[in-house]
């Protein structure tokens, strides 16, 4: 399962053209689940981001999560960070987990970062998604539930 974080003054998704919701200060989070991907990746990946530091403190240092700060994630499922760009031009998304599996673990990922966060909104899964956000920093970070399954270890 791979997730990359974007730190963010505000988002807003659209999903089919209707407005679907909108947060503040927070995070953004793309996330794409891929063949094999279990509710132990869900829960890694949900551990971690909402603890992680990257929020300014008093000092001006990431010293900061967005629980910390009290505040909110916009999560919205993206198939294509599962791509396969090593040949050709055009990209393969073979190990993108079925629709069906991946939809049950995306909402598995929201309900779990929901029983943290107070304001979590979402995308809507398999749906055409228009999104505009404010970035802060910026700061981006990728995140795969695989790196942090080998330091569990």
């Amino acid at each position: 399962m791979t997730a990359v974080l974007q730190r963010i003054n505000s988002a807003t998704v659209y999903a089919d053209g209707v407005l679907n919701g909108t947060v503040g200060k927070g995070l953004y989070v793309l996330l794409g689940v891929e063949k094999g991907d279990s509710e132990e990746d869900a829960k890694l990946l949900c551990e971690k981001i909402s603890k992680l530091r990257i929020f300014s403190d008093e000092n001006g240092k990431m010293n900061l999560s967005v629980l910390d700060i009290s505040g909110d994630v916009m999560v919205v499922s993206n198939f294509t960070l599962c791509a396969n760009y090593s040949h050709g031009n055009r990209p393969d998304y073979f190990s993108a987990a079925a629709p069906e599996d991946a939809e049950r673990l995306y909402d598995y990922f929201t309900d779990l970062l929901r029983e943290k966060i107070p304001c979590v909104r979402t995308g809507v899964f398999g749906a055409d998604m228009r999104t505009e956000m404010s970035t802060d920093g910026p700061v981006t970070i990728v995140m795969c539930s695989e790196a942090l399954k080998r330091k569990k270890a």
